[in-house]
């Protein structure tokens, strides 16, 4: 019997989920997909300044779960920036954040009501 998935809390979904170069560029081998949990790392360690045991707490996983998170997170941000290559963030398994957890932070978003995706 497999092991239940543990769904990672995300505060809110991004306003914009593609990003890339400015020349128009269609062809499916020059995309990368990181999924919204890879970007909510980047997010609360790189832009919010939390440690990797604080993320972890922010979106109810282990420490080595977030560690391997941000470390293919970050490859695939330095594939689009060398390669100039497109990065769509979309899927994943996720619970967006109710506001209602111990461990949400004072500035949680609080968007959504914590319904949980899976891609």
């Amino acid at each position: 019997m497999p092991r239940p998935i543990k769904w990672r809390r995300v505060c809110f979904l991004p306003e914009n989920n593609r990003f890339g170069p400015l020349s128009l560029i269609t062809d499916e081998g020059s995309q990368i997909k990181m999924t919204v949990d890879e970007y909510e790392t980047i997010r609360l360690i790189d832009l919010e300044g939390l440690t990797q045991e604080e993320c972890a707490k922010q979106m109810n996983v282990a420490r080595s779960t977030v560690q391997g998170i941000y470390v293919e997170a970050r490859k695939k941000l330095a594939e689009c920036l060398v390669n100039g290559k497109i990065l769509l963030i979309e899927g994943g398994e996720y619970c967006l954040c109710d506001g209602k957890f111990n461990s949400c932070r004072l500035d949680c978003y609080r968007h959504k009501h914590g319904r949980c995706f899976k891609d």
